[in-house]
């Protein structure tokens, strides 16, 4: 199995891709083609965020110093936020009078996807590595 250093930029970027798609089938109401690709989204997410927390463990992240707890509560918050444009897209899919609420949740979740990408960046490249287990 990769290492990682490998899995997680890997994991990171195909979600990133992927919400890219999800964002586009949305837009253009590509209903069967969005939930597809939010499901696999989720799936990468979550892959990612396994691969994470095992470079994490490679890391002393509190010498990284204040990133660390606001990278973490960021990541948390984020996760979390996943919830808002899947009920109201669940909301959406009913009455499509609900489509802008949707858009919005689903641009406040990616929005804060990207700031937890870019504070994890932040904190492992101000961490330090601890030495190699053998």
């Amino acid at each position: 199995m990769p290492a990682p250093q490998v899995l997680f930029p890997a994991f990171l970027l195909l979600t990133v891709a992927l919400l890219g798609v999800v964002v586009y089938t949305g837009i253009k109401a590509k209903l069967r083609l969005h939930i597809t690709f939010v499901v696999l989204t989720v799936l990468s997410l979550a892959a990612a965020i396994v691969a994470a927390l095992a470079l994490g463990k490679l890391y002393d992240l509190e010498s990284a110093g204040w990133i660390t707890p606001v990278h973490l509560k960021i990541a948390r918050i984020a996760t979390y936020a996943y919830v808002l444009p899947a009920a109201t897209g669940v909301m959406t899919y009913r009455d499509r009078k609900h489509r802008k609420l949707h858009f919005w949740m689903a641009m406040l979740t990616l929005g804060l996807t990207v700031l937890a990408a870019v504070t994890g960046a932040w904190m492992i490249f101000q961490a330090t590595p601890l030495p190699a287990q053998s």
